[in-house]
């Protein structure tokens, strides 16, 4: 065994019957930069896919805060204008003029004297009846407004007359919804 110090430019000579290019060598390891090929083309795909995700969430709530709001009335004038295009018709319930089948509902609401038949195809709010003011979201179908969501619009009067029912849930912002 041979214990003396070599230089690094020394390389020492391949044990017999062995060949020079299978001799273990000394050079420390080459240190280049690591392969960011792959990590970086993942980087690109997860950067666009997050990109996507966040135009996909901006334009739905986009879309939803250019819904126009229309009165009954205001939507009858404008019939033609909007078309098929989708807004928010406001009116009450006209009384007796509920027909409740298939789940399907089929009303008229009415604002300022002017009557719109409407189909809503949907889920119909427990507070739904007539004579209350709703807003529904839909388009028009011939003269008929083909609703698929319904808001029901209450007042302060909804609080007085149904006291159970508020102190059911709790009062103010910390109380928690069923």
């Amino acid at each position: 065994m041979d214990v003396t110090p070599r230089t690094l430019t020394e390389v020492p000579e391949p044990p017999a019957g062995a060949s020079r290019a299978t001799a273990p060598s000394t050079a420390p390891p080459e240190r280049g930069r690591p392969r960011r090929g792959i990590g970086r083309a993942r980087g690109w795909i997860l950067g666009i896919v997050v990109l996507a995700a966040l135009g996909f969430v901006a334009f739905r709530g986009l879309g939803n805060a250019t819904l126009f709001f229309y009165n009954a009335d205001e939507a009858v004038a404008q019939q033609q204008q909007l078309g098929a295009d989708r807004f928010r018709l406001q009116g009450n319930v006209v009384e007796d003029e509920v027909d409740r089948s298939a789940g399907v509902a089929a009303f008229t609401v009415s604002f300022n004297g002017v009557d719109v038949p409407v189909r809503h195809d949907g889920e119909i709010p427990q507070l739904f009846q007539p004579g209350i003011p709703v807003v529904l979201e839909g388009h028009w179908d011939g003269a008929v407004f083909a609703s698929d969501r319904m808001l029901i619009k209450h007042s302060e009067v909804y609080v007085a007359d149904n006291p159970q029912r508020v102190s059911a849930y709790g009062e103010g912002p910390e109380a928690t919804s069923p």
